[in-house]
């Protein structure tokens, strides 16, 4: 649990060691810088609160005579060079502490004078869950998760609310980057955190390279005007102190649900694997098995730069192929569906099955029908039980579930803006363990105000509602064109694909609710969260769904 503390008490006391080295006369004239001072602006301090704001913010401000730059060096493992002699620091550790602040000032030929002083702040931010899931209470490895669209991307990051709070220029495919020797080295990243005692550690194999933003390969002595993996020592491992976000995204409205709030900020120029001239990445969300972060590009303030990691490292390798066929409808049976496999959902839910659907579902033949080859089911404006729109939702609840296997579903959806078909999937344990905690595939959602866009998503902890997640991928003609929806879903991961191809991959492991029996679910809603206003001239359109089989 992240909290703030409104106070925390500076106590301030310098010991001077000044020590100068021997002139070298044979480079001309060196000064040694003399008469330096230190001092310290506690950062919101009032007459109500003499001792700050609670931030843990100090503005240090140090001068010297013939001082040219100075560098700033903390107990806590972090430091900074501050050529004109100004920084402020937060201290993030919990608690009253005291550190040791170095400041070196160098002079001409380097010639340095050192001051060292002493700091003692409380400071009470603190995120232990965000320290828990990095480590998992003590060491932890994350990689890319380049099977996952959209692992790597770019974006603005100004005071658009709209738009700052994820790639919107820019999102890597699947595996984008192994498909050259310039940037595969991406994906042999293995970033460890760790704790050491009570302090949050951070280790990056590169694997002997590193993937470099073109404006930074000076800094490994490359030259190439384009992205490119160059040899790097990232070096030792790094210290990590937490901090409250403080980017644009923490002041749009729905900030709550686009970041975590907390700041990652590695000491001694540490990064995350893509070099971009950065040190400090903004949690966006975080769970057991993956990470979402966010940070602005050194250099450049206007960008934004995204990366999501997973603990289970991607591989290109495909799942094996699930072929034996163990369950099916191909509805060649004309009339009502076939209830050995289906029973229906009816009414319209408590607030429009928690979606503020506009809906009332029932089992009427004018509503869900097996006709002509196919299953069909019809979403009409008229009143139905109070509601604007009947429509009707299938389900395999108590009649087959199963767990991992490949599901293939034909199927042609309705057109309409207002229309919201979906096909999916719902963890059979949901009267033990309530949604999200059971777990839910969406293979294949569709929104009638965003014609030819599949999304696929997964919800879970953490990932409820908006918070999703998912994947999407423009399909031509879904509405007049018949289109094989699939999911492989395996101990390893689960992946979505339009037409064989792969719409959205999610790594599995133990910590997630993808290990049980799942049920199958169809349905066409009207309006709602996801679809939004419905055309007043919206009559009535059908979802018709030719086959799905379930292999394993």
């Amino acid at each position: 649990m992240k909290k703030y503390n409104k106070y925390f008490v500076l106590l301030f006391a310098m010991l001077f060691a000044i020590s100068c080295q021997n002139e070298d006369y044979s480079f001309g004239d060196l000064s040694a810088p003399t008469n330096l001072k230190i001092t310290a602006e506690i950062i919101g301090k009032t007459a109500a609160a003499p001792n700050g704001d609670g931030s843990g913010m100090v503005k240090f401000t140090t001068t010297g005579d013939n001082a040219i730059s100075y560098k700033y060096a903390f107990s806590d493992g972090t430091s900074e060079n501050a050529p004109s002699g100004i920084f402020t620091k937060r201290f993030t550790k919990t608690g009253l502490n005291t550190y040791t602040v170095t400041v070196v000032a160098s002079g001409k030929g380097g010639v340095a004078t050192n001051i060292t002083a002493e700091v003692t702040v409380i400071s009470n931010f603190r995120d232990d869950e965000a320290v828990t899931l990095l480590t998992g209470g003590s060491s932890k490895k994350w990689y890319f998760s380049a099977s996952e669209p959209g692992h790597l991307g770019v974006g603005q990051n100004d005071s658009d609310a709209t738009k700052n709070y994820f790639p919107n220029y820019y999102s890597a495919g699947v595996f984008e980057k192994a498909a050259s020797p310039a940037s595969s080295c991406l994906y042999d990243n293995e970033l460890t955190f760790s704790l050491d005692g009570d302090q949050l550690k951070f280790e990056l194999n590169n694997g002997g390279a590193t993937f470099f933003n073109a404006s930074f390969a000076s800094v490994a002595g490359g030259s190439s005007p384009d992205d490119a993996c160059l040899t790097y020592n990232t070096g030792a491992k790094k210290t990590v102190s937490l901090s409250p976000s403080e980017s644009f995204v923490m002041a749009n409205p729905n900030h709550a649900t686009q970041t975590r709030g907390t700041t990652m900020n590695f000491s001694d120029n540490g990064f995350m694997g893509y070099y971009i001239g950065q040190s400090s990445y903004e949690i966006l969300s975080i769970t057991a098995n993956r990470m979402v972060v966010r940070a602005v590009m050194g250099g450049n303030p206007a960008l934004a730069w995204y990366h999501i990691f997973t603990t289970t490292k991607p591989s290109q390798t495909p799942p094996a192929d699930f072929t034996k066929l163990v369950w099916s409808d191909e509805f060649n049976t004309d009339g009502a569906p076939d209830a050995t496999k289906w029973v229906y959902d009816l009414g319209k839910g408590d607030n429009g099955w928690g979606n503020n659907e506009k809906q009332n579902y029932t089992n009427s033949a004018t509503n869900v029908i097996v006709q002509g080859g196919s299953l069909k089911i019809t979403a009409k404006k008229e009143t139905s039980n109070g509601a604007d729109y009947s429509s009707a939702r299938l389900k395999s609840d108590g009649k087959f579930s199963f767990t991992y296997g490949k599901v293939e579903i034909k199927a042609k959806l309705p057109l309409g803006v207002g229309t919201w078909p979906a096909i999916w999937m719902l963890g059979q344990n949901y009267a033990t363990k309530p949604w999200p905690a059971c777990g839910e595939i969406d293979i294949m959602e569709h929104v009638g105000k965003n014609q030819d866009v599949i999304l696929s998503t997964l919800h879970y902890p953490g990932h409820s509602g908006g918070n999703g997640n998912t994947g999407s991928k423009t399909v031509p003609n879904v509405s007049t064109e018949f289109h094989v929806y699939k999911t492989v879903w395996s101990p390893a991961s689960v992946q979505i694909f339009a037409d064989d191809v792969l719409i959205h991959s999610v790594p599995n492991d133990g910590s997630l609710p993808f290990n049980s029996d799942f049920f199958l679910i169809l349905n066409v809603a009207m309006g709602g969260n996801l679809g939004g206003n419905i055309d007043p001239a919206f009559t009535q359109s059908s979802m018709e769904i030719d086959y799905i089989r379930v292999y394993q």
